[in-house]
């Protein structure tokens, strides 16, 4: 995971550069806004930035405002670092876009527990959009039915919009993820027998009729 250190002083972006380096990132240096902005620009893979309140060519909030108003680098954790510690301020930095800040002069352990927490976001975030992404391609699998489909009274066939009739099965089967297996209810099953039995019957009686009358000419 990569992460953009922006502060024009050169000991507080080694601190920094090295306490990330320790947490496993892999760690891009600038050394005003401009700089930190065209970085950010060729590379918005960065997950994480901490910017410099005051900063030549553009500060902290500045970069923040760019960043959230920007798609590519919308989802990117900030944190502002700055000696300033009114409310008033603070509320300015998190309007900005700010997802956090720092207090200088730095505390070891809180930029680490602030870092991680950041990192957890991002990766929570990372998780969602993927997921998202997954809905949206099954979604895009799934076929749907809508509107009026008009069905034979007697045959149950429906017409499609072509103007040809198919089978329901046949149409469903195309059109939908229905899979159809076929068998017979028992209401269906009584007619289809009875009207079997009745056939079979007819039948025995057709030929016993023709072996009668077979008899009666010899």
């Amino acid at each position: 995971m990569r992460a953009l250190v922006a502060d024009d002083d050169r000991g507080t972006v080694m601190v920094l550069k090295s306490a990330l380096q320790r947490l496993g990132l892999d760690v891009v240096v600038a050394l005003d806004g401009t700089e930190a902005w065209e970085i950010l620009q060729r590379d918005p893979s960065i997950a994480l930035a901490i910017l410099d309140w005051m900063m030549p060519g553009a500060d902290g909030p500045e970069i923040c405002r760019r960043i959230r108003g920007d798609v590519p680098l919308a989802h990117m954790y900030v944190i502002l670092l700055t000696s300033r510690d009114a409310s008033a301020d603070l509320v300015a930095g998190l309007d900005a876009g700010a997802d956090d800040y720092l207090i200088k002069p730095l505390e070891s352990e809180e930029l680490r527990a602030r870092v991680q927490v950041g990192l957890r976001v991002h990766a929570l975030q990372q998780r969602l959009s993927e997921q998202v992404a997954e809905l949206q391609e099954a979604l895009s699998k799934v076929k749907q039915l809508t509107g009026l489909l008009p069905i034979c009274s007697y045959c149950k066939s429906v017409r499609t919009d072509q103007n040809y009739w198919e089978r329901v099965d046949h149409y469903m089967t195309l059109h939908t993820d229905v899979q159809f297996s076929h068998g017979i209810c028992p209401a269906c099953y009584e007619t289809v027998m009875a009207r079997l039995d009745k056939e079979e019957a007819d039948s025995r009686i057709a030929l016993e009729q023709t072996q009668s009358g077979s008899k009666g000419s010899q």
